[in-house]
């Protein structure tokens, strides 16, 4: 049985020996798959530090967050996009719009998601978005942007079951983690409606954690009590979860 985290900051966990730690409860829970997703370009060298650690396990991306663009927000992408030749990239993210903190920057926020798919299509890489308090302005900007190369994962899904099938639609597997357990979320309802092999898991660490940890910090290794709640969601065995999501994982990923 092995599960796969498509979507973890472990690499923020800078003190070596912590790190290992979390590592290694990773793997007594069969986590053995971890792709890290980028935020800025300060994280990339954490990231790039994880994979050389972990080669077989760990899976970086390239992406510059939506809490991320600022006014120096293209130059930043200049680096990280100048950053990804010679390391092996596995998806562009993450990426997306957040309006959850800051409304001011959606122009921005806009331009910076739109460059960014391209990069994905150019690439033929996937994409991973963040989507906050956004789904109008990133539906718009993917309707706009649709063809045979856009694809990837939508990041933490938490929205409703006619948002769901949208971006399906559009070519997207659905990312669910902690929320899933928290009672009431109402993700558990809406996944009622949608199919299994729409989904994959992730946690998100250090945030987000499910139940019983909600309110303390996440890590990959409470990735199982996600598979656990899907489980009983869709009735099949988490050894069954854990087997579809992460083949979905592999064709989201190509690894």
């Amino acid at each position: 049985m092995i599960f796969t985290d498509t979507h973890t900051h472990l690499y923020y966990e800078q003190d070596t020996e912590k790190q290992a730690q979390l590592m290694e409860r990773c793997f007594e829970n069969n986590v053995n798959r971890l792709f890290l997703p980028n935020v800025d370009v300060a994280s990339i060298k954490m990231i790039d530090d994880l994979v050389k650690k972990y080669p077989e396990n760990c899976f970086a991306m390239a992406g510059l967050h939506p809490c991320d663009v600022k006014d120096d927000y293209e130059a930043q992408l200049t680096e990280i996009y100048n950053s990804i030749e010679g390391r092996k990239i596995y998806a562009i993210g993450e990426i997306g719009i957040d309006l959850y903190w800051d409304k001011t920057t959606l122009s921005i926020q806009q331009d910076a998601f739109r460059k960014q798919i391209n990069w994905a299509k150019n690439l033929g890489l996937p994409i991973v978005i963040h989507c906050r308090e956004a789904f109008d302005e990133v539906f718009e900007v993917l309707e706009a942007e649709k063809d045979d190369k856009l694809r990837g994962i939508f990041h933490c899904f938490t929205g409703s079951e006619e948002q769901a099938k949208q971006a399906i639609n559009l070519n997207f597997y659905l990312g669910i983690g902690g929320v899933v357990t928290y009672k009431k979320a109402g993700l558990d309802v809406v996944l009622a409606n949608i199919p299994l092999d729409k989904l994959v898991l992730e946690t998100d660490s250090p945030y987000l954690a499910p139940v019983p940890f909600r309110g303390k910090p996440n890590e990959s290794s409470y990735l199982i009590y996600v598979a656990q709640k899907l489980a009983d969601i869709y009735n099949v065995s988490v050894a069954e979860i854990a087997s579809i999501t992460t083949e979905n994982s592999k064709k989201i990923f190509g690894v």
